[in-house]
């Protein structure tokens, strides 16, 4: 002790939400009371509390004990106490480093006032039982970990929602907290999102035109109602983020379904948090009651992955990734001025851009462009609306004489695919054989069976491909009816929004 005498004695309390529950011998307020006076009766001077309340003792990225470690690390530390080697941490390998390790050589006593450890007399029995006591308490909260998961997965599983944040645009139902109501304010913020999305509009103008019109962000909305938030108060409560806006649009709860297991965590370890496949989740449909047709959250997730190219400042075109160049049939590329005068935005061939020699310059502007589609969507509409039964019967027969000299061709081909197919399957059990019986040496069958497997794994590919294609040509008829339908929903329509175009491209193709 000589030399720490004006040194601080740490006195170090944890206490994770787990031990909370095991009753009021693992709280705070009695581990200080433990620590203070332990370190009176042994006339340990200068005691400073570090607490850590509410965090799990697997990881050490606390900020209670960092800022212990920061006091270590300076030199002002000569004695660390807890009331057992569970408060230090759980996790044995980084517990034994930091009490055989780090605090030796910051010249740090450590004791365990429970467990008898005191690194003052490394010659004790029971500092021997330390490493032992260290994967106890391990074991201790894999074993809690394991416990707590599967009491989460059958909640889970029984479409109880894991989440304990009500996404904006709900609120708990008072008698029953896993039930979830509309709020009327927020829903209809919510819908004017999606609408602004269906629109053409991306996360970071949907932002801005609520930052503009002065709409309280999520976390404000919520502090604003008295309800609690894990985020803190915004500096700007109407300064809306980008993310909160795409967060919104890809929450699948707002359809009236419970999302259980979407992201998941490698170990107890590892805190971060990692995306789940969609397969893997959990989905339980009209849980609560629905804010989002469903249409309309499976047509903004087709238009958010279409990912559309914005120009320098920031704006798109509904027609981006749609428009080729009618010479050499290259993607055409979104451009605009610099001011915001949409009339002056274009599209150019991409080839011409990169090599003038290989196309000429074709070249039009948006409202060109979006003046001569919704003519023509205008004609088309009209025309089936006042001939609908002839242009059914011409557009059959005209698919019929197409699909059946399609599928011809490519019913050809998968059969001599499959033939094929067949034909390596044998030849790969003879060249087996003849290696099995001596003919074959072991070098020309390894080079042989390589070369039929690459083959085979080509063939079986393209036959997928074939079929899928097969099971397009077969649906034609029905993409008729479906055209037929999306024709008389935009009959005499008057603007081309994004939402329209894309249902009468999707009718289509």
């Amino acid at each position: 002790m000589s030399g720490a005498t004006n040194k601080i004695t740490a006195l170090y309390c944890r206490l994770s939400q787990e031990d909370e529950r095991l009753g009021e011998s693992l709280s705070i307020e009695n581990q200080k009371d433990i620590l203070l006076d332990y370190a009176k009766k042994n006339h340990f001077s200068n005691p400073v509390f570090f607490v850590d309340d509410g965090y799990s003792g697997t990881n050490y990225d606390r900020p209670g004990f960092q800022s212990m470690l920061v006091e270590i690390e300076a030199g002002r530390v000569g004695i660390v106490i807890t009331k057992d080697l569970s408060r230090l941490g759980r996790n044995s390998a980084l517990t034994g480093l930091y009490t055989n390790f780090t605090f030796p050589q910051y010249g740090v006593r450590y004791i365990a006032i429970n467990d008898n450890y005191d690194t003052i007399d490394p010659n004790s029995v029971n500092n021997d039982f330390a490493g032992i006591k260290n994967w106890f308490n391990e074991f201790y909260a894999r074993d809690t970990s394991r416990k707590i998961r599967a009491v989460q997965k059958a909640k889970g599983e029984r479409g109880v929602p894991l989440t304990v944040n009500v996404p904006y645009g709900y609120v708990k139902d008072p008698e029953n907290p896993k039930h979830w109501l509309v709020d009327p304010e927020a829903a209809a913020i919510v819908k004017r999102i999606f609408s602004m999305c269906m629109e053409g509009r991306g996360p970071t103008q949907i932002a801005n035109q609520l930052w503009a019109d002065k709409v309280l962000t999520p976390t404000a909305y919520k502090l604003s109602h008295g309800r609690s938030t894990n985020a803190p108060a915004p500096e700007d409560p109407y300064r809306w983020d980008k993310r909160a806006v795409s967060l919104i649009l890809e929450r699948r709860e707002y359809t009236g379904c419970t999302v259980n297991f979407k992201t998941y965590t490698n170990s107890i370890w590892d805190k971060k948090r990692h995306l789940n496949p969609v397969e893997n989740q959990a989905i339980f449909l009209d849980t609560h009651e629905r804010i989002i047709d469903d249409d309309v959250f499976e047509k903004v997730q087709e238009i958010r992955n279409q990912r559309h190219r914005m120009t320098r400042t920031g704006k798109s075109s509904i027609f981006s990734g749609m428009v080729y160049c009618a010479d050499c049939g290259s993607k055409m590329q979104y451009g605009s001025s610099n001011n915001r005068d949409f009339s002056q935005d274009f599209f150019d061939c991409s080839l011409h851009k990169k090599n003038g020699s290989k196309c000429k310059g074709h070249f039009i502007r948006v409202k060109v462009l979006e003046g001569r589609v919704l003519s023509h969507v205008q004609r088309v509409t009209d025309y089936i609306l006042r001939h609908e039964d002839y242009f059914r019967k011409v557009m059959e027969e005209q698919l019929r004489v197409e699909s059946t000299e399609k599928l011809t061709v490519l019913k050809k081909q998968l059969a001599r695919n499959e033939k094929r197919i067949a034909d390596l399957k044998r030849l790969f059990m003879k060249i087996y054989e003849d290696n099995a019986s001596g003919k074959l040496s072991d070098e020309r069958f390894d080079m042989m069976s390589q070369s039929y497997d690459a083959e085979q794994k080509h063939l079986e590919e393209e036959a997928l491909s074939i079929q899928q294609e097969i099971e397009v040509q077969e649906q034609q008829i029905e993409n008729i009816e479906k055209f037929i339908q999306k024709a008389h929903k935009y009959v005499h329509i008057e603007e081309l929004t994004p939402y329209a175009l894309r249902e009468l491209v999707s009718a289509i193709y």
